[in-house]
């Protein structure tokens, strides 16, 4: 087992290294193609070192980010190839490709970024947060009960952008000495008005249920991911019904880690594919494209895992239901949401002597038809993300950025007679690119 695991990573690691070859060519040519960024132009950067594997963290701020580039223009600074290549085709924000520390100093010398955004906690941003004279926010990739949500690096930055009244509840719980009144903004949860893009098939009478697991994790107390324990008997059910349209979105990373866990997301796809080849009309879904927004306001139920599409559901205030996790040892957070919420559970009925598939489907049925499960929603939706009328959380998200500005204004008056200090950092040049 183990020189077979041995032997996939080999294999991996070979073609991680030609497709990052193959990515730096394209990228260049990419590159020589765009027009010089205008010098002094960007009050606001986007830092994000990730590879195109986590490229997701950002796409979900494209269209948020591009609204408030009208205000303050907004510049992308990319560490890696694949996902700068990426985009570069697909942003509607500009980016600059930073692969070396000097690459990136010298971006910021040409423009006059006063708040960078972080998406992630990759331990590259530490080389951006080196330079002062600008305010380093995190503005995360997601609002959840994980312990991701909770980690005290949010220290690490001058400012958090967070949802809302449940992030800073879970906040209080963990980060000792925090000046939560001024560091942690709420804002809500900007993307929720941008739910919107072309369906992929035209509605009729049938059910859309939207199924976007989440990735296997790295660790039993992550381990949040449903596709293997409930995600094939689930979507087997569903697709056999007639009366339902499946939507499945795993998460990019499936089966990264547990080969398994991959083999399962393979098998779903496959059965999507076998019975839209059967029954045309039915046009049932495997959706990897990189926007994420009628997904949830389409869906007439959606069936989520333990992670930030819990949240971006909640926030369409919509029928939704949560996988239990299977591992014993995932870490579920119940002093929110998830103490409140629709669990499914991957088990046969007892009662009913019903199948875990079955059980699962009458479950699905259940939570669709029940106007109290709804009502209960607008709670949540209110603790959670604050007023989500349409415009509303766009507007607060705005005014925490016109009021960062403000400050940097003000501190820019106060320290005006400061010598800049060089952060030059030798040893940083010969950074290595992160495989696209």
């Amino acid at each position: 087992m183990g020189l077979r695991q041995d032997l996939r990573r080999g294999i991996r690691l070979v073609k991680d290294v030609m497709r990052n070859r193959k990515a730096q060519g394209k990228l260049a040519e990419a590159l020589a193609a765009q027009p010089p960024l205008e010098p002094h132009h960007y009050r606001v950067g986007v830092y994000f070192a990730d590879g195109k594997v986590n490229l997701y963290q950002m796409r979900q701020w494209y269209k948020p980010l591009a609204e408030l580039s009208k205000r303050h223009p907004v510049l992308v600074l990319s560490r890696a190839s694949g996902a700068a290549l990426a985009m570069l085709r697909e942003s509607p924000l500009p980016v600059a490709y930073v692969r070396r520390v000097v690459d990136l100093e010298r971006v910021i010398h040409e423009q006059d970024l006063h708040v960078v955004f972080y998406v992630n906690q990759n331990a590259k941003n530490f080389q951006m947060m080196r330079y002062g004279r600008r305010w380093h926010v995190f503005i995360n990739h997601g609002e959840s009960d994980k312990m991701y949500m909770t980690t005290n690096q949010f220290k690490a930055y001058d400012y958090a952008l967070i949802a809302g009244d449940a992030a800073r509840a879970r906040l209080e719980k963990v980060l000792w000495d925090y000046d939560f009144d001024k560091r942690a903004i709420p804002i809500g949860r900007p993307q929720a008005d941008h739910y919107s893009g072309t369906l992929p098939y035209t509605p009729d009478e049938r059910t859309v249920v939207l199924y976007a697991p989440t990735w296997e994790g790295d660790r039993g107390a992550a381990a949040y991911g449903s596709i293997a324990s409930h995600g094939v008997a689930l979507v087997t059910a569903l697709l056999a019904t007639g009366r339902h349209r499946v939507v499945y979105r795993p998460h990019p990373r499936s089966g990264v880690v547990d080969h398994e866990y991959g083999v399962a997301n393979r098998a779903i796809i496959d059965a999507i594919a076998a019975v839209n080849a059967a029954d045309p009309g039915a046009r049932h879904v495997y959706d990897d494209g990189p926007e994420l927004g009628w997904q949830l306001s389409a869906a007439d139920v959606a069936i989520v895992d333990i992670s930030a599409m819990v949240y971006d559901r909640l926030a369409a205030g919509k029928p939704l239901l949560i996988t239990r996790p299977a591992n014993p040892a995932a870490v579920i957070d119940t002093s929110g949401y998830l103490g409140a919420c629709e669990w499914l559970n991957a088990a046969p009925d007892p009662a009913t002597g019903a199948d875990a598939g079955a059980s699962m489907l009458a479950r699905v049925s259940e939570v669709a038809e029940d106007p109290e499960a709804r009502a209960r929603l607008g709670y949540w939706v209110e603790r959670y993300f604050g007023d989500t009328t349409p415009g509303a959380t766009t507007a607060r998200f705005h005014d925490a950025i016109d009021h960062l500005m403000a400050e940097w204004e003000r501190f820019a008056a106060l320290h005006a007679d400061d010598e800049e200090v060089d952060d030059h950092d030798e040893e940083g040049e010969a950074d290595e690119d992160e495989l696209g």
